[in-house]
């Protein structure tokens, strides 16, 4: 078994690096994207270069989700290309849900890529309405999932959960303004409570930046872990 998934992984590299040499039409690529193997994806996702219309661009948001992960993570770092450099900006307001998701990946860099892709559109009530409901959802499922832990409970459970929730503050941290004052602050209260510091120093970071629930900021003042309090003074 250990030897063919190593012979795949050999096959796929060499045939991502002979399509990397390869020039293709717009057309050609946008067909890979929808219909190609892992590397024709990976690739025609990186050598993209715009969006002729709307159908292009859910064919590529297509692949953001639900593949494999060498492909997620090429269609995000392309989209935020795009987004970066306001290329055909008009065809990216559709995928709000579709950003939420892929906001909480199991693959970190592709959960960054996609926030700060976001965060371009974010002047767009419409999308960042949309966006920010379904993190607010992901916020209370996983601080529910994290209420209901047991001691016996797996670390990779639990550690599912927090990576969820510590994705869904750094979202949290750009889009505040587009929740409601009482969801926010339980969202924050519940997760200041995060035995792990790094959910306790996201949400310093939010309070910093929001100004919002001097409450709160004065608990976290006088938490003992240090990144937790710097954070409230350098951001």
């Amino acid at each position: 078994m250990n030897n063919g998934f190593y012979k795949d992984l050999d096959t796929n590299f060499e045939i991502a690096y002979e399509l990397s040499e390869k020039d293709f039409s717009h057309n050609e690529l946008i067909v890979m994207l929808k219909n190609g193997n892992i590397p024709q994806r990976q690739i025609a996702a990186l050598k993209l270069d715009t969006l002729l219309n709307l159908e292009d661009a859910k064919i590529l948001f297509s692949n953001l989700t639900g593949c494999d992960g060498k492909i997620r993570e090429a269609v995000a770092l392309k989209i935020n290309q795009l987004l970066k450099n306001k290329t055909c900006l008009f065809d990216f307001f559709n995928f709000p849900e579709i950003f939420a998701d892929a906001t909480i990946d199991i693959n970190g860099n592709i959960c960054r890529l996609c926030i700060e892709s976001a965060t371009y559109l974010k002047d767009f009530k419409n999308f960042s309405n949309l966006y920010t409901e379904k993190i607010i959802k992901f916020s209370l499922e996983a601080l529910q999932e994290l209420d209901n832990f047991i001691f016996k409970d797996k670390k990779y459970v639990i550690n599912k959960q927090l990576f969820k929730l510590y994705w869904c503050l750094e979202a949290i941290k750009y889009f505040y303004s587009y929740i409601e004052d009482k969801k926010l602050n339980e969202i924050l209260t519940k997760a200041s409570l995060q035995n792990e510091y790094t959910i306790r120093e996201k949400v310093a970071e939010i309070l910093n930046i929001s100004k919002k629930f001097p409450d709160l900021y004065n608990n976290l003042q006088k938490d003992e872990n240090y990144y937790v309090k710097f954070a409230l003074l350098n951001h």
